[in-house]
């Protein structure tokens, strides 16, 4: 069971628990055209993130509202590959925005904006190195898995729409990753254990 007070730098990717779960146990956004990222920018990122430590009640409950929002819409697959993105479209009109703004500009971003899209380009980099070197036969297995869900005959329907809305997602974060820059995955490497750390505080 995940701890009920998460450490703030993983509020972030919280929604990600479940596609983590079926990706490293065992995306949906096209790649992006800008240039590759730095080290800088990474290193930038990660920082913030830690930053943002002094935010966590504010922004533990706006993911507690995703949550809640995801689970109303159970029709829908959970966008993964845009998850800073749209953490930061909830935020919109609340004040812990610009306290976040703050953060994330001193620490060299323009604004919220960038900063989420840089936050899903490093999520889709590292998804692309961990399906390689964890599990490439993550998208075979969650195929058979979801023949297995709609042949049962132990769930209802709407269990079943709810475990298709999660392996459509997972499926959507794995197109998306494979779609991740090279350059972009070359940036992010130096960096994976503090990212895995990030996971595993779940």
């Amino acid at each position: 069971m995940p701890d009920t007070h998460p450490q703030p730098v993983s509020l972030f990717i919280r929604a990600l628990a479940p596609v983590l779960m079926i990706l490293l146990a065992l995306g949906s956004t096209p790649a992006s055209s800008a240039e590759a990222l730095t080290d800088t920018q990474v290193q930038s990122f990660l920082a913030s993130l830690s930053a943002a430590q002094a935010l966590e009640p504010e922004l533990e409950a706006i993911q507690d509202e995703m949550e809640a929002n995801a689970r109303e819409a159970d029709s829908e697959a959970p966008d993964f590959a845009q998850i800073f993105s749209n953490t930061v479209r909830n935020m919109e009109g609340q004040p812990v925005y610009e306290q976040l703004e703050d953060i994330v500009q001193e620490h060299g971003f323009s604004d919220l904006q960038q900063w989420g899209l840089t936050g899903d380009r490093i999520f889709r980099a590292w998804m692309a190195i961990e399906l390689q070197e964890q599990n490439p036969q993550a998208q075979q297995e969650i195929a058979e898995a979801m023949a297995e869900i709609e042949n049962s005959p132990h769930m209802t329907e709407t269990q079943k729409a709810q475990m298709r809305a999660m392996m459509e997602g997972a499926m959507g974060a794995m197109e998306s990753a494979r779609n991740a820059p090279p350059a972009d995955i070359e940036a992010i490497r130096p960096h994976l254990d503090e990212l895995r750390a990030f996971s595993e505080s779940e």
